[in-house]
């Protein structure tokens, strides 16, 4: 079977005859030779038994436990390509779920570091009846099951040193789920609230977020599902006043000590679900002089706050998203009707050599 293209999520895409065939860890125009384990009405997966025409573009995995582990899907790829693919692949899925012109997709930004880069890692725990050990690791790639890893490569190292405690440390009965992180140095993150889970990249993240908000010349800033804190303070002193919006109790008391710290006092932090306190504090500002940053979960942002946007018309919608289909489709809502139109999309590769892509739009009114 011929390799037409990557999937996003990682997979290579096929035909048989007509039908469609996934297979994992592929390349683009490899010929291979693969076993079919299960049959859909429109699609078929398989497993891969091995290349006949390999890609001048594969490499060796650095990783051992590549293939097996599901953490990555790219590591058989030189770096530079895997970021060529994942910008097909978010212009794709916004031509296709958003409507939008493949010309608005910027190259992706690559990662400084492509390896020991993660600052917060799941480790699971089961128990193996059949070897009688208890297996510490990361799930199995398709899985439920666990694989036994002693270090990840892309996870920073003080984070692979956590591990051996975590095995010499397990449960009396059932499995474990434990997120091992490394808090950044200057700013106060609790330990169930959010923060970037790649360092490396953040400065070149801002970077483009600031150019892209001072681009607008916005004077007010209202940045909604904001953590700790961190876009909101990081443009602090580019804007006359901001405000921060979060749900979550002990994240918005971090992001007033963090504001404390880094001497933002032209804003505020308020606790409540955006969809709720949107109005009002849109209505605060005058909306053609303010710019809203929306980094919502990987589900997208409430229908109710979209429509609120819509309805009062703020000049800039910033809109930050680790899930390209759910940007795709709620940007397609934000410029129905021609109310916002897209100037940008920045990817930003804050996950490199996994299926995950990061995007920073660029949204004006019209």
């Amino acid at each position: 079977m011929k390799i037409d293209n990557i999937a996003f999520g990682g997979e290579g895409v096929g035909r048989v005859d007509g039908f469609v065939v996934f297979a994992p860890l592929v390349i683009e125009n490899e010929v291979i030779e693969a076993k079919i384990i299960e049959v859909k009405k429109n699609f078929a997966r398989s497993e891969l038994v091995k290349i006949i025409t390999p890609s001048q573009i594969r490499i060796n995995a650095e990783c051992k436990y590549f293939g097996d582990c599901g953490g990555c899907q790219y590591q058989h790829i030189r770096y530079e390509d895997q970021l060529k693919i994942k910008q097909k692949q978010i212009t794709d899925l916004f031509e296709r779920i958003g409507g939008f012109s493949g010309n608005k997709i910027a190259p992706v930004i690559g990662c400084p570091q492509t390896f020991n880069y993660r600052n917060r890692i799941l480790v699971r725990s089961q128990w193996n009846g059949k070897a009688k050990k208890l297996l510490v690791g990361f799930r199995k790639r398709n899985s439920h099951w666990v694989v036994e890893i002693n270090k990840c490569k892309i996870a920073e190292p003080g984070l692979n040193e956590q591990i051996p405690e975590v095995r010499a440390n397990p449960p009396k009965r059932g499995g474990i789920k434990i997120n091992l992180r490394i808090p950044p140095e200057d700013w106060v993150v609790p330990d169930h609230s959010f923060f970037q889970t790649n360092y490396f990249i953040l400065p070149k993240m801002v970077d483009k977020v600031r150019k892209i908000f001072q681009s607008n010349g916005s004077e007010y800033l209202i940045d909604t599902y904001c953590g700790v804190g961190f876009f909101a303070i990081e443009l602090a002193k580019f804007t006359k006043r901001f405000i921060g919006v979060e749900s979550d109790k002990l994240a918005i008391k971090a992001a007033k000590e963090n504001c404390m710290k880094f001497g933002a006092k032209n804003g505020d932090f308020i606790e409540g679900r955006t969809e709720d306190l949107l109005p009002k504090l849109l209505e605060k500002f005058s909306p053609n002089k303010t710019s809203v940053i929306l980094d919502p979960p990987r589900k997208g942002c409430a229908p109710s706050a979209i429509e609120q946007l819509r309805k009062v018309k703020p000049s800039q919608i910033i809109y930050i998203s680790c899930h390209p289909a759910t940007l795709a489709r709620d940007l397609n809502i934000l410029c129905a009707e021609g109310v916002y139109r897209l100037e940008h999309v920045y990817p930003v590769d804050m996950f490199p050599h996994t299926q995950h892509i990061e995007c920073i739009t660029d949204l004006r009114l019209n």
